[in-house]
């Protein structure tokens, strides 16, 4: 058996010779490191080093920090992958990460989310991906990269073919990024995620959309897409649609926090009776109001059998949408969780529902689910949910207003559901999916 490095030691040894001071929490996570076995295996680790995720306070890590951890991790194989999320790393630690995967061969899974690097940062990790072959997933959320930032990206999309998942949700890009970010797509045949949710938009003219579009008649390597908060309307919706009726890869489409109607659920309903791969559809916190749940719940009655996961949370709709809704679920036998907190449920909305458990033959125990939207920083506390016998129970929600897909298929830019309390007897072939209807508010720590 070959003898695998001391990370604390090396860690300490370092922080002399470069003299810089311990970062206790860094410190802590190596010696818990160095206990775990499955550094031996062929799976590798990932070094959890979020500052966000912790009931104590925690010293974050700097940029001075993360020069001395990745003169340790050069010669640490085993650590597979890096979670260095709300930190204090600025464009000089971006420089200091850079260096690193550009020697660097073992590292897949990168998370910076929540720093303060900027477009220059952005411009240096970006620039190392052009040859780097190793790295799988890189979350960028929430660091303020800009528009240029972003152009960097795009132009890497069109040169690495290593890269499935790519994360730059909030990070303040532009209409010109979103474009070359679609054009790089059309070419790009590996990249299987993306978030683009919040760019900075000059206009309403959706012209990001179009492009969006125009990329998904020609894209099929793309299995996931996020376009939350794209101020997107009906126009938007029904050139997504039309794409989407040549396209046979996406399975998991966000479409949450847009200015869509009942007009453009319309679209949608048409395309959900001719679509055989879509899975997860988000269209939380729109306005589609009781007409645009009555369109898609006469898609859900009659043609679609391949959709697992709605979130309509938040979208003005009353009893009388919901109740349409439960009713479609009595011949609907793939549907499995349906997100509904934020409209007016009423007493009948909660009797349908009651009876669509109870009487709807589903699984025989039902498995309870927990899964955080957009990485694996904690689920929130237990939402109410409605299971196959009727009665209200504690089941896990994910982010608010956000799908959660079916066991074992997890979304890729989310981490895998994780089952929560007594292990339940593994999902059969042939079974059908555990009705889940969610009707409280969902809570998610970031």
């Amino acid at each position: 058996m070959s003898v695998l490095p001391d990370l604390h030691l090396h860690y300490v040894e370092a922080c002399q010779n470069l003299s810089q001071p311990e970062n206790p929490f860094i410190a802590r996570v190596l010696q818990e490191a160095d206990k775990n076995d499955e550094i031996r295996s062929t799976k590798g680790i990932t070094l959890k080093l979020a500052g966000n995720n912790h009931l104590v306070p925690v010293p974050r890590v700097t940029d001075d920090d993360l020069g001395v951890l990745v003169s340790v991790l050069g010669q640490a194989a085993f650590v597979t992958g890096l979670d260095l999320a709300y930190n204090l790393l600025t464009d000089a630690g971006a420089k200091t990460m850079a260096t690193f995967l550009q020697e660097n061969s073992t590292l897949h899974y990168l998370n910076l989310m929540f720093n303060d690097i900027g477009t220059s940062g952005a411009e240096l990790i970006a620039g190392v991906l052009h040859s780097n072959q190793s790295l799988v997933h890189l979350r960028m959320t929430g660091n303020k990269i800009g528009n240029q930032g972003g152009m960097f990206f795009a132009s890497m999309l069109k040169i690495n073919s290593a890269l499935e998942k790519l994360d730059l949700g909030d990070c303040d890009v532009g209409l010109q990024c979103l474009i070359a970010t679609a054009i790089a797509l059309t070419q790009n045949k590996s990249l299987k995620a993306i978030n683009l949710n919040r760019p900075l938009l000059p206009s309403q003219q959706e012209e990001a959309t179009v492009h969006i579009a125009r990329m998904l008649r020609s894209n099929s390597s793309l299995v996931e897409l996020h376009l939350g908060k794209h101020e997107m309307k009906n126009f938007g919706v029904k050139r997504l649609c039309e794409a989407l009726y040549e396209n046979s890869s996406l399975r998991y489409l966000d479409l949450s926090c847009n200015n869509i109607i009942y007009d453009g659920v319309e679209f949608l309903g048409e395309l959900l009776k001719r679509n055989q791969t879509l899975e997860i559809l988000d269209l939380s916190a729109n306005r589609i109001e009781d007409v645009g749940a009555i369109y898609l719940s006469e898609a859900l009655a009659t043609r679609n059998r391949t959709l697992q996961a709605l979130s309509i949370v938040s979208n003005n709709i009353t009893g009388k949408g919901l109740v349409a809704l439960a009713q479609a679920m009595h011949s609907n036998m793939t549907l499995s969780h349906i997100y509904i907190w934020g409209n007016k449920i009423d007493r009948s909305t909660c009797v349908s529902l009651h009876r669509s458990a109870e009487e709807v033959p589903r699984v025989k125990s039902p498995v309870s689910l927990t899964a955080g939207i957009l990485g694996a920083d904690g689920g929130g506390p237990p939402a109410a949910g409605l299971h196959r016998r009727g009665s209200l129970r504690g089941g896990w929600g994910g982010s608010p207003g956000r799908a959660v897909p079916r066991a074992g298929q997890a979304p890729l830019l989310e981490p895998a559901l994780r089952r929560r309390g007594p292990r339940r007897r593994q999902r059969q072939p042939g079974d059908r999916a555990c009705l889940r209807v969610f009707v409280s508010k969902y809570l998610w720590a970031a």
